[in-house]
């Protein structure tokens, strides 16, 4: 049975930028997708689907995209999904004959996985202290999950590429970071430069207490390469999602309006040398 998540006694948090710690934002966003996990599965499990995997709002989809390698050659490997809120990835993986792990920081985002079923297991994990033995995986991803809401991203890049084989790859997709510029906005008020593409202050919602209850990291497209280089990677790809005309919908601050005039996602795809 689904336990209810704890309520959230407080108003309504106080948004600001202000400096967020690798604990205070984990303890902030472990909290946040398990209070906020039944709305955001309400809210795009119809788009997500139960068993689809698809990089971003602007609904690439692995079928098409191949960033792991064809379909057919995903048969037998072992592979870790990182951030998988309810496992629809990793669901659409094991139906391919792959073998995946889906871990996820927070418990009600797994009780979801849990809810639709499938043959992986579900592992209840911080990205930054992965709990499996150097070169258990063949393949790593993440679609959105961990990476933009982490302070240390190069703690996570190190852990991913330790659990990695040698000539793993590890693809993850994070919102472009050309967004942050911007104002968090689907019409034309998004359109706007508002802030300085350069201001690494992380975003943080903070409850009467100044106590962090949400925190998102920004990092420009230079601080990611030099992230996952840095990390041991080998940087194959860089994939910036053009909105396609099929895609009427509305996700956050991602819509058709902002999706065909500026980038929204920035999918990398690395290889553990």
């Amino acid at each position: 049975m689904i336990q209810e998540p704890a309520p959230f006694a407080s108003s309504e948090p106080e948004a600001t930028r202000r400096a967020a710690g690798v604990t205070e934002s984990a303890r902030a966003n472990r909290g946040w997708w398990d209070r906020n996990a039944d709305e955001y599965q309400i809210e795009h499990g119809t788009f997500l689907g139960d068993d689809r995997f698809v990089w971003c709002p602007e609904g690439l989809d692995e079928v098409e995209a191949e960033l792991l390698g064809p379909a057919e050659e995903l048969k037998g490997k072992d592979l870790l999904e990182i951030g998988a809120g309810a496992a629809q990835c990793a669901r659409w993986l094991a139906a391919q004959g792959a073998r995946p792990v889906a871990l996820d920081l927070s418990h009600r985002q797994l009780q979801h996985a849990l809810r639709i079923g499938g043959p992986f297991p579900l592992v209840c994990a911080d990205a930054g202290a992965l709990p499996f033995a150097d070169g258990s995986f063949d393949l790593a991803c993440s679609a959105y999950g961990a990476l933009p809401f982490v302070a240390d991203p190069r703690l996570v890049l190190r852990e991913v590429r330790r659990v990695l084989r040698p000539g793993g790859r590890f693809v993850f997709s994070v919102t472009h970071p050309i967004r942050w510029a911007f104002p968090d906005e689907p019409g034309p008020e998004g359109l706007s430069v508002s802030a300085s593409y350069f201001d690494r202050t992380p975003y943080v919602e903070q409850d009467d207490d100044g106590n962090a209850v949400y925190v998102e990291h920004h990092r420009t497209l230079g601080d990611r390469v030099r992230d996952v280089v840095a990390s041991g990677f080998r940087l194959v790809d860089l994939v910036e999602p053009e909105w396609p005309d099929w895609n009427t919908s509305e996700w956050g601050s991602w819509s058709p309006l902002r999706g065909h005039l500026i980038p929204g996602t920035a999918i990398f795809v690395c290889e553990r040398d």
